[in-house]
């Protein structure tokens, strides 16, 4: 067994690891994955370089950690915020605490995923496909929603929950980066209205 490993499953091993995750989490967020280097890292997770190689041979392994890590924090919020959506209504409330959440930091930084897979997808494919399978996850809640909402008469029977889903999550990243780069939520709530508007054309008349 390796020494990376006995220092894995010790408590410590695992308090200190998780420290630095989340360090990293935050300054990838906020700086950007290439802006951010494992010295800043160290610092701000308050670990020595032995430390922190202990845990991970690379910066690219620290990326995958960190992908791992923000996959879970976002797709459980989202379920917990999905799951209960059972009328129009409720996807717009959806649709106004991700927009409240968004605007709270003025529009900036974006989504997570998001902001990484811009970064990584064309370089790392390990990351590439780890995000690509955590935004079809992420779909995969949205297609269960509008498919409880055509069950229950919501929405027409011949809405298509798939394709309605692809153009509300890509409202909703797209949103993200305008809302970034105008460091204002409102681009974001016009985008995600304008995805909701067309789902509602498939109200039953």
């Amino acid at each position: 067994m390796s020494a990376t490993s006995d220092i894995r499953r010790t408590p410590r091993g695992l308090e200190t690891r998780s420290r630095i995750v989340e360090s990293a989490a935050r300054l990838f967020y906020v700086r950007g994955v290439s802006a951010t280097t494992l010295d800043d890292v160290r610092l701000a997770s308050g670990t020595s370089k032995s430390q922190l190689y202990n845990h991970f041979k690379d910066k690219r392994a620290l990326i995958h950690a960190v992908i791992d890590v923000q996959s879970k924090f976002v797709l459980a919020r989202e379920e917990q915020r999905l799951r209960g959506v059972r009328s129009l209504a409720g996807l717009r409330r959806w649709r106004d605490a991700l927009v409240q959440a968004n605007s709270l930091q003025d529009g900036s930084c974006g989504c997570a995923l998001g902001a990484m897979s811009s970064e990584l997808s064309d370089n790392d494919e390990q990351s590439r496909q780890a995000l690509n399978a955590s935004l079809d996850a992420w779909q995969g809640m949205l297609v269960e929603t509008l498919t409880r909402l055509r069950t229950l008469g919501a929405l027409a029977e011949d809405a298509d929950p798939q394709r309605l889903s692809t153009g509300l999550l890509a409202a909703l990243q797209g949103g993200y980066v305008l809302a970034q780069n105008a460091h204002s939520s409102e681009p974001m709530a016009v985008a995600l209205d304008m995805a909701l508007d067309h789902i509602a054309c498939f109200t039953p008349r």
